[in-house]
């Protein structure tokens, strides 16, 4: 251990607080320095377990957390490990939404990752030298564009990559030294933070084009070139008009994915397949309605397809007649083609037009509606109801965070279909008594997956991420879904089984890598013992 004295104090990779040992104290120069008191990690995650279950509000939790990440690594680690289903959704969705609204008003005052503004580019590596930790493997970053459901948070999106990074430590043993936040500050449109003499961004409107994409390039390769080529690089929350043209672009150079695209699309896939026993048709029978035709949804959609053919030996075109998407204007069809963005050509199918979601539902009847269009109450009582006029066990997912923008409840789900709908969310709902029967809605969130396939791409050394990675993790998640799970309507494990469920995600993702020869670290004899003792444990 390097640091000594007040320094070991005040830095949060060293600090133990009263889990100092008499020894360390005597060796670091730390007696006087903290109480008489000797505890243990153990003792001190109580305690601060304690402090945060005094708070009253979920704002008030996260930056509860947001202290204790900047003041003692160990125990705020040890606290999301031991519990995750209470605090995950106050480090991450549907908290870190308000979390990055206030970030500029609640600003730390201490380094959490790396601000990169366009008035850098040329000096983007020299900015990445300034990084204390050497040894990066895993980045997450965003423009801040469109932060969850909230739209345009500029520099206030760092709450993004601070978190998701805390839940790939947290939720599959990353090492927290490995992981480095990054936001690229472009300016932003957002006429409120502009306005704000206490927002911590480039106070300018959003720059896009020419110097956006210099930006972008210069990161990527600046990460890469210092980092090397296993790096990996997640983009995050970058606006639809850029996200699908800078995923093609670098998906083959660099070892990266986009998790709105591609995690999203894994998680949902997984609790789909998962469901297979409950709504009784395979993956390749079903007609699946998405409202909602932006990153996530296309993204789900294509990976859907791309299940169909694995599952039948269609082609992946054939498949895709199978999806069809709901936009602004209505049900995505040929005769719209011309004024389609690039990403929504391939679902644009032969049918009449649909103005509305229930026309569309009459129209095609899909077994299964998927919600990502950040509108509340979307899927009103009479969408559902429709919903179960062709189908037995209609499935429904409201994927849309935070909370305030979930499509439905899931009391509304379960009440609107008389019990009968397989029920997904993407921010967490609490069991439903309807009818005397307990019912779990599984929350589709995508820390199932992104956690499990970072560690796997970290541990292997992965030089680049591929779509079958997703299906794989996909496949993998909804194995680990039990019978006493389903038995409840929980398309998902249990939240508190997580790291367990991204041992065998990493396992999985790292074997098929091996097979395909693009990892780059010895394979062990033994993988999952690899994985799991690479894996963080304060």
């Amino acid at each position: 251990m390097a640091s000594t004295g007040y320094t070991a104090m005040r830095t949060p990779v060293t600090n133990k607080g009263l889990a100092f040992s008499e020894e360390e104290r005597k060796q670091l120069g730390l007696r006087g320095l903290v109480p008489a008191a000797v505890t243990s990690i153990e003792f001190e995650t109580e305690r601060a377990m304690a402090a945060i279950r005094r708070k009253t509000s979920p704002i008030e939790k996260y930056i509860f957390m947001q202290n204790m990440q900047n003041t003692n690594e160990d125990v705020y680690y040890r606290m999301l490990i031991d519990h995750t289903p209470e605090l995950m959704p106050i480090v991450y969705t549907p908290t870190v939404g308000q979390g990055c609204q206030e970030f500029s008003h609640n600003y730390a005052q201490q380094p959490r990752g790396l601000f990169i503004s366009v008035n850098d580019i040329g000096h983007v590596a020299e900015i990445l030298d300034n990084w204390p930790e050497k040894d990066i493997r895993a980045i997450c970053f965003t423009d801040g564009e469109r932060i969850l459901g909230l739209g345009d948070q500029g520099a206030n999106g760092m709450g993004i990559p601070i978190g998701k990074l805390s839940l790939y430590t947290a939720c599959a043993g990353v090492p927290p030294q490995m992981c480095l936040p990054v936001v690229l500050d472009c300016g932003t449109n957002n006429e409120e933070y502009l306005a704000d003499p206490f927002y911590i961004g480039l106070r300018q409107k959003r720059v896009r084009g020419e110097l956006f994409e210099q930006l972008v390039e210069e990161f990527m390769n600046a990460a890469k070139a210092k980092y090397g080529e296993k790096v990996l690089l997640q983009f995050e929350d970058f606006g639809n008009s850029t996200a699908f043209n800078l995923l093609r672009k670098f998906q083959n150079t660099h070892c990266t994915f986009n998790d709105d695209i591609q995690g999203t699309a894994s998680v949902v896939l997984g609790g789909l397949m998962a469901a297979v026993p409950l709504s009784g048709k395979p993956i390749s029978e079903q007609t699946f309605l998405f409202l909602g035709a932006g990153e996530a949804g296309t993204g789900i959609a294509e990976l859907i397809a791309q299940a169909i053919a694995q599952e039948t030996g269609k082609t992946v075109e054939e498949s895709r007649k199978q999806i069809w998407l709901v936009d602004s204007r209505g049900l995505i069809v040929d005769s719209r083609k011309e004024s389609l963005q690039h990403h929504k050509l391939l679902f644009a199918h032969d049918a009449p037009a649909c103005p509305d979601l229930l026309s569309a539902i009459e129209q095609i009847k899909p077994t299964a509606l998927i919600g990502v269009c950040t509108i509340a109450k979307a899927f009103s009582k009479e969408v559902c109801q429709k919903m179960c006029e062709n189908n037995e066990r209609p499935i429904i997912f409201a994927l849309s965070n935070p909370t305030s923008k979930a499509e439905c409840t899931a009391e509304e789900a379960y009440t609107f279909t008389d019990g009968k709908c397989i029920f997904a969310s993407g921010s967490p709902f609490d069991p439903v008594v309807y009818n005397g029967k307990r019912y779990v809605p599984g929350q589709g969130n995508n820390s199932y997956v992104f956690p499990g396939i970072g560690l796997g791409i970290v541990a292997a050394g992965l030089t680049h991420v591929d779509d079958e990675v997703m299906i794989i993790a996909a496949k993998t998640l909804a194995g680990l879904t039990t019978p006493a799970d389903l038995e409840t309507g929980c398309v998902y494990p249990p939240l508190s089984n997580i790291r367990h469920v991204s041992l065998k995600i990493a396992k999985a993702v790292a074997e098929y890598a091996y097979e395909q020869g693009f990892a780059t670290v010895p394979k062990p004899d033994d993988l999952e013992q690899f994985l799991a003792d690479f894996m963080y444990n304060p």
